[in-house]
């Protein structure tokens, strides 16, 4: 029994004999289970090839077909596969079996070889190692790509992108490939990667996936980053032109051993694929950029959660960090919860077992005892126990329950160097509590000694609050010049900051940002901010409509929910 979706089946052999097929009952999201009879009887030992010839559907949950004018080039199509979308009920369902017959779940690893024929004047990236490419035989306008990955990989992890692209070596196992229009600014934005890579396997241990490269995607990627293996895919928004959103890039690097060596065997465990992802991309940070940025982001990530769980509210299970998937409201969008809450675990785990040097050593331990494996929450328990078995008086005392099961925030709250971030809780403050005749004190050197991050801060800290009054908002523009500002993290908060404050000037480049991308962590707030404000309802639904076709399928279906257009 194989999974598909939306998939035609021509024909079925087993070693090289027909074999009858049928479909099962159709499950809605979760497909069409394949049957497939086996013509002859194995022996224990014989081996059994299955050969399935099969088409995908042009509409394909887990493909976006792009035509030219969707693309920076404007001259070729463009084609690239995700696979998974991590929001309840999707949550267990990946994607792939939209685009072959598979056995769609986490739990099982596979190696698998392709060809692709493309184009000649495109180019096919796998999530494997590239094998060269040769003249199709059979048509001399396109070409043959071939790739091989030998490390047994979840399914999820499979991805295949076809387009007009370019690359530039940025380190001795990093080509950043990208369309001509974005690839030098690319190659200059992740120039880290190679340092990054070498601090992660100094924490983790050695690399096992050959090649790390880069792929920048056309804008309406609806994610910061995928971590296929030997090819991470990440969003356009990252190019701020200042290398300060690559902490993204060290999260995905961090995925080449915590969810891609090691992985959730379901989904309910995603929290040990992104919590524990979360903590090494923090040790990489600590490392390059010092001790107090790793508590800066941390605590950033902290009071992300809390916005999360405002949002979703505090007694809802999907705040759990092992929810029960069968009770979720499949309207609950993707959330930081496993993320967020599971490193505040790892960081309050840290501190509790003997500080960050310490505690690597468990993270050394546990990547290299469950490598090529997929897992549970009660693994990963276990080996904790047992590598701390002179500590378990402590680990006794940990409130296991309440971080496993109980929605809202974490039972215990880690303990966060401050130093970076009192810069950002005094400035928001003094714009909190100033009226109108202390709007004068503001200059922009209050910006000074700001970092990028620490401006991202200040806003997202802004953002807690109730409203600003639109004149501090449009003083805040006159004195600091925000709307000048390319970053993509700190416009995104800028922009939402203005339209809670009614700013009607701030309307259209709201509504520019939320359709020049289609990042959801941006895309879907800010539809959302807009709609809010009465004054914009009916435009942020017009331009919505306007933009649906270019769009990724599932960010559509997701703004076209939050703004009642599809019930």
């Amino acid at each position: 029994v194989l999974d598909t979706k939306d998939l035609r089946v021509f024909k079925v052999t087993v070693n090289g004999q027909d074999a009858k097929f049928v479909f099962g009952e159709n499950h809605s999201f979760k497909g069409t289970p394949l049957e497939i009879t086996l013509p002859f009887e194995l022996r224990r030992g014989q081996e059994a090839i299955v050969e399935i010839s099969f088409e995908s559907s042009p509409k394909s949950s887990a493909l976006q077909w792009f035509n030219k004018l969707q693309t920076s080039g404007k001259k070729h199509p463009f084609l690239f596969s995700q696979l998974t979308f991590f929001f309840p009920p999707l949550l267990q369902a990946t994607h792939c079996r939209a685009i072959f017959p598979c056995q769609d779940t986490p739990a099982v690893k596979l190696t698998y070889y392709a060809e692709i024929s493309v184009p000649k004047e495109l180019v096919a990236l796998m999530s494997a190692n590239r094998d060269g490419e040769m003249p199709d035989p059979e048509d001399s306008s396109r070409k043959i790509y071939h790739f091989s990955q030998n490390v047994p990989i979840p399914c999820y992890l499979i991805a295949l992108v076809v387009g007009a692209l370019e690359s530039r070596k940025i380190g001795p196992r990093t080509l950043v490939w990208a369309e001509k229009e974005l690839v030098d600014k690319s190659a200059y934005e992740f120039a880290e990667a190679e340092a990054m890579l070498k601090t992660a396997e100094d924490l983790a241990g050695p690399y096992v996936w050959g090649q790390y490269d880069l792929l920048v995607l056309p804008p309406s990627f609806p994610y910061g980053g995928m971590e296929n293996p030997c090819l991470t895919f990440v969003t356009p928004t990252l190019l701020a032109g200042d290398r300060s959103l690559s902490n993204v890039i060290a999260h995905e690097i961090s995925h080449s051993w915590t969810g891609n060596l090691v992985t959730n065997k379901t989904w309910e465990h995603f929290w040990l694929n992104e919590g524990h992802t979360v903590y090494l991309e923090r040790r990489i940070g600590g490392r390059l950029f010092g001790e107090q940025f790793r508590h800066f982001q941390a605590l950033g990530g902290w009071r992300e959660l809390q916005n999360t769980i405002n949002t979703l509210g505090d007694k809802n299970p999907v705040t759990n960090l092992i929810p029960n998937l069968n009770e979720v409201d499949p309207d609950v969008a993707y959330s930081s919860v496993p993320y967020e809450k599971g490193f505040a675990l790892l960081f309050y785990l840290e501190q509790l077992l003997g500080g960050p040097d310490v505690f690597i050593g468990f993270l050394k331990a546990y990547i290299q005892q469950f490598a090529y494996k997929s897992i549970v929450t009660e693994d990963w328990k276990k080996f904790l126990y047992s590598y701390f078995k002179d500590k378990v008086d402590v680990l006794d005392k940990v409130d296991w329950n309440s971080w496993f099961h109980a929605p809202g925030m974490p039972p215990v709250k880690p303990t966060y160097d401050t130093t970076l971030a009192n810069a950002c809780v005094a400035l928001s403050q003094r714009w909190i509590k100033a009226k109108e005749s202390d709007l004068g004190s503001f200059s922009s050197a209050d910006l000074k000694e700001m970092s990028s991050h620490q401006l991202i801060e200040f806003l997202a800290l802004l953002l807690l609050e109730d409203p600003l009054p639109v004149s501090h908002v449009k003083r805040m523009q006159q004195v600091y010049d925000f709307n000048a500002i390319n970053n993509s993290e700190i416009r995104f908060r800028w922009l939402r900051l203005c339209i809670k404050s009614k700013w009607e000037e701030a309307i259209p480049l709201a509504l520019k940002m939320a359709t020049d991308q289609g990042r959801m962590k941006f895309t879907r707030p800010l539809f959302r901010d807009l709609y809010s404000f009465d004054k914009c309802r009916d435009l942020a639904s017009k331009t919505f409509l306007e933009h649906r076709a270019s769009m990724h399928p599932v960010t559509s279906m997701l703004v076209g929910k939050d703004l009642k257009q599809d019930q």
